[in-house]
């Protein structure tokens, strides 16, 4: 018993020992806990304090800043009001000036309008002083000043036109005769004649008969299909195809070609043939266009206008070809328009098309300058190309430059020597057409066409008319000349005055 008791108490002891134990390390963690919160405290605050200083002098220095701001927009306002002040008073100023001068212009104006009326009234004064003493009116007396002034101002007038002429011919000749040699000598084609007939080559005499058919039939079902006179005569080894049209010809010759190679020569076999170089042809036309246009840097033409293109290589015009013709006219707008600051894109496009209208399909009864105009409209081509398609020929009215060169530079492939050939009637027939204008006028003796009509010489009398009527005449010949005849190039009208005086020694 005793024993439980000492037990009991050892454990109440030691348990007493461990509470106290305990409390005291409390006490002591409590302590240091209280001073670590305290530290901790002061830390805070420290930062607090440190934060609101570097916020406080921040804030110290955007005030500085906006002050230094309205400082300066205070000095810039009170400069712009000193300036608008000092523009006040110059306007002020200026204001009174015109006051001023107004009231000086005014009384000048009544002092001008006083010095009108006398002046007016000393005029009266002294045309009727005038007509007291001539005895004529002042109506009468005009009439008869502008009949005694018409005949000599009509004179000085004409004088005046040849001396500005002749002025406009020394400056300007030399500059266009450069850039035209220039644009010539650039620009070299070869001339190419087209005839109404080819001949077509055969190896043998036995194939004309061949050619021929029985009864003829083979070379009727041959000209039916092809619309081409074929002409077979004593030649050896040549057929010759006759027609107007370059394109009837050229199928009727590739025709042939293709019927004399394969040896199968009847009607069926002709008109399968013909069709089949027809449709081959059609699009050798549109290759050549194509060609063409690819080789001058033309692009976004309407397909039908590169069909007509390469129509061009089978048509001619006084046996010029006429698309080298249309080559030529192009290269040569490019090189002109680029000598004159123009654009040579819109100049070699014009001179291409220039003279498209004169290969239609249909060919209405126009002037192929004014088809050709409607058909670059008709395929949305601009303005300014059109109307220099339309005025290469005088038909309708520049309003371009474009125009003008193309006129020229179609002038200059046309005219150049070896380009064109003439038949010889035709060229006869113009040779007298001339002579006979020229002749048609009163005082004129002689007339003469010469330098392959390029010139022609008028003879006047001397007695029949004077120095300036030798000249209008020549200028009204020209005038003439050029509304009523076709020709290429120009003409030179030289019209002669002499006086000779004859005697005989005996």
């Amino acid at each position: 018993m005793e024993l439980i008791i000492g037990i009991i108490i050892a454990l109440v002891v030691g348990v007493t020992g461990t509470f106290l134990y305990f409390k005291h390390n409390n006490k002591r963690m409590l302590k240091k806990m209280e001073e670590e919160a305290e530290l901790v405290k002061k830390n805070n605050l420290i930062e607090v304090k440190e934060k609101f200083i570097a916020l406080k002098s921040e804030y110290e220095q955007q005030v500085q800043q906006r002050n230094a701001k309205l400082q300066a927009s205070e000095v810039k306002l009170q400069q712009r009001e000193m300036q608008l002040n000092q523009r006040q008073g110059e306007l002020q100023r200026k204001i009174n000036e015109i006051e001023s001068m107004r009231e000086n212009l005014e009384s000048q104006f009544t002092a001008t309008e006083n010095r009108k009326k006398e002046l007016e009234h000393l005029i009266r004064q002294a045309q009727e002083q005038l007509e007291t003493i001539s005895g004529l009116s002042t109506d009468q007396a005009k009439e008869q000043l502008i009949e005694s002034l018409k005949e000599e101002a009509k004179t000085e007038a004409m004088s005046y036109v040849n001396d500005i002429m002749d002025e406009a011919k020394m400056t300007a000749n030399k500059e266009a005769q450069k850039i035209i040699i220039q644009t010539i000598q650039r620009v070299a084609t070869e001339t190419a004649i087209e005839n109404s007939v080819t001949v077509f080559h055969i190896e043998s005499d036995e194939m004309k008969g061949r050619i021929i058919g029985r009864e003829g039939r083979n070379i009727r079902a041959l000209e039916a299909a092809t619309g081409v006179e074929i002409i077979v005569d004593d030649t050896p080894e040549a057929i010759v195809l006759s027609a107007f049209d370059p394109v009837r010809r050229e199928i009727a010759r590739l025709s042939l070609h293709q019927l004399v190679a394969d040896g199968r020569i009847h009607p069926a076999r002709i008109e399968e043939v013909v069709n089949k170089v027809r449709k081959q042809l059609e699009d050798e036309i549109i290759e050549v266009g194509k060609r063409t246009t690819i080789d001058l840097g033309i692009h976004g033409l309407h397909p039908e206008l590169i069909r007509l293109i390469g129509k061009m290589k089978y048509r001619s015009s006084y046996g010029q070809n006429l698309l080298q013709h249309a080559r030529e006219t192009a290269n040569l707008c490019a090189i002109m328009a680029a000598e004159l600051g123009l654009n040579p894109k819109k100049a070699k496009r014009a001179g291409l098309l220039h003279d498209i209208g004169k290969v239609p399909d249909d060919e209405p009864e126009l002037p192929h300058a004014i088809l050709g105009m409607k058909l670059a409209e008709k395929y949305k081509e601009k303005p300014d190309i059109c109307n220099a398609i339309g005025a290469h020929h005088d038909e309708i009215e520049m309003e371009t430059l474009i125009a003008p060169i193309v006129q020229v530079c179609d002038a200059i492939s046309g005219a150049r020597p070896g380009a064109r050939r003439e038949i010889v009637e035709a060229y006869i027939k113009r040779l007298k057409d001339l002579e006979e204008v020229a002749l048609s006028y009163p005082g004129v003796v002689k007339t003469y066409a010469i330098q392959a009509g390029r010139e022609l010489r008028v003879i006047v009398g001397a007695d029949k008319m004077d120095d300036k009527e030798a000249e209008l005449l020549s200028m009204d010949i020209a005038k003439r000349i050029q509304d009523e005849m076709t020709y290429p190039g120009q003409i030179k009208i030289t019209v002669i005055r002499e006086t000779r005086a004859v005697s005989y020694a005996k």
